[in-house]
C-alpha cells in the first residue's frame, strides 16, 4: 500500500497527473525524450496529500467556508487560508508515509542536496498556467528537511494567491490535489528560462533563451537581468548582454545565500552562441513531445544542460491549421465584424456555413487569408487601400510584413481580361427606389425562411438549412445590393477627399450624412425613446421595471396601470429589432428577444435622461444641420474657380451619399434577422434532444459545428468529453487578445500610427465622426451594465449595431476597434457624435469617471483629469 504514495520520475509520464500534478507528469514525460536529461527524483503522490487531509478533520469544513468566499474579498480569504496552511504543516506525517518517503531519498542519497517543489493537478494544463502559484524549496539537505518541506509544499496549495486564481478561474478547490517531487538538485554554472516561441511576438519559428550565472532563482526571482538570445533557424539573430552583479549559490549545509559576482565576470555572457543554439534544439525536441510551445527551466552542469521543468506557453494565441508548410498571412474577421471576443463553435461554424468569404479557424476567432492578395502587385495595392480607409493600424501591420521582403510571395499581375477579382461594382443611378426595392427582397425572403422551416425536424431540418445558406448567400451576393453599398461608401470617400483638397474641409461628409434615410441601425437607437416616451407617463410601471431581475416581466405588466401599453411597446421594439444583442454574428449569444431585461436599463436611461417627442426631435436637427452643411458647402464651392461646375459634381455626391449610406447597415439586419430563425429552429432541436435524454443542456449544442449536430441528430448519441474539452478550449480562448493580422508562423503582427501632429500624452485613433467635445468618460464593457447620463463619453472595446441605442444618450465615442466604415462609425455620424474608434488598450488606458477630451475630426483623445 505505502508504494503509492511515492513513485520515481522514470516510472510516470503525461498521462498520471492526476497522481503526480502537472509538474511530476510533465517531468516524467521529459525523462523518456530521447537526449533530454532531466535530474533523478520522484514524486511523493496526491494520495499521500488525501492521506494528510483525512488526518485533519476540521480541513472539510474549512474548505467548503472557503469556496463559499467572494475572490476580491481578500481579508476574508488571507485569514482562513492561513489557518488551513497552518493545519496541514502542523498535522504529523503517519509512520508508513514518511518512511516510504525516507526509503525512496536513502536509493538517491540522503546526504545529497534535494530540491522539494510542488506539482497541482490543475498545474500546467495547456489551458491555464498556475506557474508559480506554489512553492520550490531548493537545496534541501536531509531526511527531516525533505519531510518538513514537503508539509509546505502540500500547504502551499492554500496560499493567498493560489486560492484566489482559483477562485476567479472557476476551479473547485476540492477538486485540485498536491504532489510533491523531490529532484536532487544540480550546481550549475548558470541557468534560466527557454520560450520554444517568442512570448511576445508569438513567432513560432523564434526561441527566446534567458540566461544568468548560478541558480535559476536569481532570474525568476527578478534579482538579475538576464542575458537573452534570440535563436532562428539553428542561428542566434540577436544577443542582449546584462551586466550581472548578483547570483544565488546553494550552501553545503542546505538552503542558498546570495553572492556577488566577480566584476570581471560581470558582462560576460552566461552562454556561448554554440550552447544558446543547442540548447533550442532540445527544446524544440521537447516541443516535438508535447505538441505545443514550451517554457522550459533549464540549468548547465559541466557542459552539459539538465532540464528542471517544462510548461506549455498559454498566452500564445493559435494558428489556424492549414496542414501546409507554405507562408500564410490572415486578417481578423472580428476586426471587420465589430466583435473580437471568442465564438463558440456552433457559433464559428454557421457565420463560415454563410460568410461569402472562406475563413479560418483560430483560437475562437475567424480569419480570412490574404496571402495570394498581398501577393500581386495589383492585389496588394488594393488590399492596403481597403485596409487604410478601414482601419490603419491593419494596413501599418501589413506594411511592415511586406517590408521584411521574405514571408509573402511575389506573383505578377493577371493578364488583362474583363475587370479584376474584387474591382468596384458598375456604378447605378442615384434613386431612393434601388434601396426600397432591396429592403423588400429581404424581407420576402426572410418571410419564405420562416413559412418554410416550420415544418422541419430532425435531419430534414439540418438539410434544409443547408439550402436555406445558399439563398442567405444569394441574397448577400446579389449584384445591386454591393452597387449600393459601395455607392454610399465612395460618395463618402469621394466627398471627404474632394472638399478637403478644394476646401480645407476635414470630414465634411460627417456632417453631411447626418439622419440620413433608411438607416436601421439608427432608426433602432431612435426607437427605444419612443418605447421610453410611452412608459414616461405611468409611475407604476417605471417603478416595476427598476426592480425587474426576472426575463419573464413582460407578462406582469398589464397587471400595472399603464402595463397593457408599456408592454405593446415593448413587444413591438422586439418583433423589429429581438433578433440583435451584443456580438450578433455569433449565433450562440443571447438575443434581445431570448433576454429583454438586457434593455430594461437603457429603458429606463431614456425616462429619466429625456422629454418627449425626443426621438423626432433629434432625427429634424440632424436633418437639417445635415442641409445647412450641404448649402454652405455648395455656396463655398461656386465661390471657387470652376465653381459652378465643381458645386454641381459636390451636390450630386451629397444626393448619392444621403440616398445610399443608410443601406449600409441593412444586410447585417438581413444576416442577424436569418440567423435568430435558425436558431429558434436549432433549439428546438435541442430542447428534444434534451428531453430524449441525448443531452445534458440545450446550450450544450453551442459547444458543436454544425456538421456535429447533424450527426447527433440522426444518431441521437453524443460525446460528453469532446463537449467538455470544447467547453474548456472557449474558456481558454475568452483570456486571448484577437490579433488584427496573423502569420503562419504564429507571430502577432502589430501596426502603429505614425503621426507626429497630435499633443504629448493624447491617446491616437483613426477620426470617424467630426467634432470636438469635452465629458466624463464611462468605460462600459457591457451593454446591460450601462448608467449613462447626458454629456457622457462611450470608451468600450467595440460597438456592433446592438449598442446604438445607448448612442442616443451620449456626447461622444471612443471604441478599440473600428473603421470608417463599420456600425458604430456609420451611426456616430448619423448622431452627430464625435467619435475616435481603434484606440489600442483605450478601455485600459482610460478611467471610468475621468475628464476626456475627444478630437473626432483630427482622431485623439486627450484625458484632462
Amino acid at each position: 500500500m505505502s508504494e503509492q504514495y511515492v513513485l520515481g520520475l522514470h516510472e510516470v509520464d503525461e498521462t498520471r497527473a492526476a497522481a503526480v500534478g502537472g509538474k511530476g507528469a510533465h517531468l516524467g514525460g521529459l525523462s523518456r525524450i530521447e537526449g533530454v536529461r532531466v535530474p533523478p527524483g520522484f514524486c511523493v503522490t496526491t494520495d499521500a496529500f488525501r492521506r494528510i487531509l483525512a488526518q485533519a478533520p476540521s480541513l472539510g469544513d474549512r474548505l467548503d467556508e472557503l469556496s463559499r468566499l467572494n475572490p476580491d474579498d481578500r481579508e476574508a480569504i488571507r485569514t482562513l487560508s492561513a489557518a488551513i496552511r497552518r493545519t496541514i504543516e502542523e498535522t504529523a506525517i503517519p509512520g508508513d508515509l514518511a518512511a516510504a518517503i525516507t526509503r525512496a531519498l536513502a536509493r538517491l542519497g540522503e546526504r545529497a542536496a534535494y530540491a522539494v517543489r510542488s506539482s497541482a493537478t490543475a498545474e500546467d494544463l495547456p489551458t491555464a498556467s498556475f506557474a508559480g502559484q506554489q512553492d520550490t524549496y531548493l537545496n534541501v539537505v536531509g531526511p527531516a528537511a525533505i519531510l518538513r518541506h514537503v508539509s509546505r509544499c502540500w500547504a502551499s496549495l492554500f496560499t493567498e494567491r493560489a486560492v484566489t486564481y482559483r477562485q476567479r478561474g472557476g476551479f473547485d478547490h476540492r477538486k485540485v490535489h498536491m504532489a510533491v517531487v523531490v529532484q536532487q538538485m544540480a550546481v550549475p554554472q548558470a541557468s534560466g528560462v527557454l520560450f520554444t516561441a517568442d512570448p511576445v511576438t508569438g513567432n513560432r519559428k523564434v526561441s527566446t533563451v534567458d540566461a544568468g550565472f548560478g541558480l535559476g532563482e536569481a532570474l525568476v526571482s527578478g534579482l538579475v537581468n538576464p542575458d537573452v538570445f534570440t535563436v532562428r533557424d539553428d542561428e542566434v539573430v540577436a544577443k542582449a548582454v546584462a551586466v550581472k552583479k548578483r547570483a544565488i549559490h546553494p550552501l553545503p549545509d542546505g538552503g542558498t545565500r546570495e553572492v556577488a559576482i566577480d566584476p570581471r565576470r560581470q558582462e560576460q555572457p552566461a552562454l556561448t552562441d554554440a550552447q544558446a543554439v543547442r540548447l533550442v534544439r532540445l527544446g524544440r525536441r521537447i516541443e516535438a513531445h508535447f505538441g505545443r510551445p514550451q517554457d522550459i527551466e533549464w540549468c548547465l552542469v559541466g557542459d552539459d544542460f539538465q532540464i528542471v521543468q517544462s510548461r506549455p506557453i498559454t498566452t500564445l494565441f493559435p494558428v489556424p491549421a492549414i496542414g501546409d508548410l507554405e507562408n500564410h498571412v490572415y486578417l481578423s474577421v472580428g476586426h471587420q465584424q465589430m466583435m473580437t471576443d471568442a465564438m463558440k463553435p456552433l457559433g464559428l461554424s454557421f457565420w463560415r456555413l454563410t460568410a461569402m468569404a472562406r475563413m479560418h479557424e483560430a483560437g475562437g476567432r475567424l480569419f480570412v487569408d490574404v496571402t495570394r492578395g498581398l501577393a500581386t502587385p495589383a492585389g496588394r495595392a488594393g488590399l492596403l487601400e481597403m485596409a487604410g480607409r478601414s482601419d490603419p493600424l491593419t494596413r501599418d501591420a501589413l506594411e511592415t510584413l511586406l517590408d521584411r521582403g521574405d514571408f509573402v510571395p511575389s506573383l505578377p499581375d493577371a493578364a488583362p481580361g474583363g475587370p479584376p477579382a474584387g474591382s468596384p461594382p458598375a456604378p447605378i443611378e442615384t434613386d431612393p427606389a434601388i434601396v426600397t426595392e432591396l429592403i423588400e427582397r429581404s424581407q420576402a425572403s426572410i418571410a419564405a425562411l420562416r413559412r418554410d422551416i416550420r415544418t422541419k425536424t430532425g435531419p430534414a431540418l439540418f438539410d434544409f438549412l443547408l439550402e436555406a445558406f445558399q439563398e442567405h448567400k444569394r441574397v448577400l451576393s446579389d449584384p445591386l445590393n454591393f452597387q449600393a453599398i459601395m455607392a454610399g461608401m465612395e460618395a463618402t470617400w469621394w466627398l471627404n477627399d474632394t472638399l478637403w483638397e478644394w476646401l480645407g474641409e476635414k470630414n465634411a461628409a460627417d456632417t453631411l450624412t447626418l439622419s440620413a434615410p433608411d438607416n436601421v441601425t439608427s432608426e433602432m437607437g431612435l426607437a427605444l425613446l419612443d418605447v421610453a416616451d410611452v412608459i414616461r407617463p405611468h409611475p407604476e410601471v417605471v417603478a416595476f421595471l427598476r426592480g425587474v431581475e426576472d426575463e419573464g416581466f413582460l407578462d406582469e405588466l398589464p397587471k400595472l396601470a399603464g402595463g397593457t401599453e408599456a408592454r405593446d411597446a415593448i413587444m413591438a421594439y422586439l418583433d423589429r429589432y429581438g433578433m440583435r444583442c451584443v456580438g450578433e454574428i455569433d449565433i450562440t449569444r443571447p438575443r434581445w428577444s431570448e433576454r429583454p431585461t438586457t434593455l430594461v436599463p437603457l429603458i429606463l436611461d431614456n425616462v429619466r435622461n429625456f422629454e418627449p417627442g425626443a426621438a423626432e426631435r433629434r432625427f429634424e436637427h440632424g436633418r437639417q444641420e445635415a442641409e445647412k452643411k450641404a448649402q454652405d458647402v455648395l455656396s463655398r464651392l461656386r465661390a471657387l474657380p470652376d465653381g459652378e461646375r465643381k458645386a454641381d459634381e459636390a451636390k450630386r455626391m451629397i444626393d448619392r451619399v444621403r440616398t445610399f449610406i443608410g443601406y449600409r447597415e441593412y444586410p447585417k439586419y438581413g444576416i442577424v434577422s436569418r440567423y435568430f430563425v435558425y436558431k429558434q429552429a436549432v433549439l428546438a432541436e435541442a430542447e428534444r434532444l434534451v428531453r430524449a435524454e441525448v443531452l445534458r443542456e440545450k446550450e450544450d449544442v453551442y459547444y458543436l459545428t454544425f456538421q456535429e449536430l447533424h450527426d447527433v441528430v440522426r444518431s441521437n448519441s453524443v460525446d460528453d468529453r469532446l463537449i467538455q474539452r470544447r467547453k474548456d478550449a472557449f474558456r481558454s480562448y475568452q483570456a486571448l487578445t484577437t490579433p488584427r493580422v496573423l502569420t503562419s508562423d504564429g507571430e502577432v503582427v502589430t501596426g502603429a500610427y505614425r503621426r507626429d501632429d497630435v499633443p504629448a500624452g493624447a491617446l491616437i485613433g483613426l477620426p470617424v465622426s467630426a467634432g470636438t467635445v469635452e465629458g466624463r468618460a464611462r468605460v462600459i464593457l457591457d451593454v446591460a451594465q450601462a448608467d449613462l447620463e447626458p454629456g457622457d463619453i462611450l470608451v468600450t472595446a467595440y460597438t456592433d449595431p446592438s449598442w446604438s441605442p445607448l448612442f442616443v444618450a451620449i456626447a461622444g465615442m471612443v471604441t478599440e476597434v473600428g473603421g470608417l466604415m463599420t456600425h458604430g462609425a456609420v451611426i456616430a455620424r448619423e448622431y452627430g457624435l464625435p467619435a475616435v474608434v481603434g484606440v489600442e488598450q483605450a478601455t485600459r488606458l482610460i478611467q471610468d469617471g475621468q475628464r476626456i477630451r475627444v478630437h473626432g475630426t483630427e482622431g485623439y483623445v486627450e484625458i484632462l483629469s
